[in-house]
């Protein structure tokens, strides 16, 4: 029997407790480090609403990256889930056509999390920035392409860094290892 669960034990038989995880979460196991795989910029139209989305369509953009260069092309669009006043999930999906002609689709779920305040100042169409608020994506990407399947063997994180509201939204995207 290892030690914790021994003191766990006798914590037990003193009639003790201890909050369940609280003896196993002292400290993590191992860590993250994030390696940037490229900048994406969705030029997108005014959101639309649909149901219980709103439907965002993206007809165009860029991608550029150490290792990936290339443009936004149709199809591509964000279904924004509103959660309440400044808070939405993501649900992007689109396609990426970089400059020696390879196709990559990419899809990414998320959350938006900003005040009241930063909500309603890019409602107006001001930009807004990563000081504004939380809003990260996990993007996973998918390609018939030898040449970047390396991409399909990561999973990435990325954070805006710019948006402005019916115009575009700004990505920094890195590799989590």
């Amino acid at each position: 029997m290892g030690s914790l669960n021994r003191y766990l034990l006798a914590l037990a038989m003193l009639g003790l407790s201890v909050p369940f995880g609280a003896a196993l979460a002292q400290s993590p196991t191992t860590s993250v480090e994030t390696e940037y795989l490229m900048t994406l910029e969705g030029i997108c139209e005014p959101g639309q609403p649909m149901g219980q989305r709103l439907v965002v369509n993206c007809t165009g953009g860029s991608v550029h990256g150490p290792k990936i260069n290339g443009t936004v092309i149709p199809p591509t669009g964000d279904w924004l889930v509103p959660l309440g006043e400044g808070h939405l999930r993501l649900d992007v999906r689109g396609t990426i056509k970089t400059d020696d002609g390879e196709l990559i689709m990419f899809e990414y779920y998320g959350v938006i999390s900003y005040t009241k305040e930063a909500f309603d100042r890019a409602l107006k169409g001001e930009v807004v920035t990563p000081k504004d608020g939380y809003f990260i994506t996990a993007p996973i990407f998918t390609t018939a392409s030898k040449k970047y399947a390396w991409l399909t063997e990561v999973q990435a994180v990325g954070k805006m860094t710019s948006l402005q509201v019916g115009k575009y939204v700004k990505y920094d995207i890195f590799a989590v290892r």
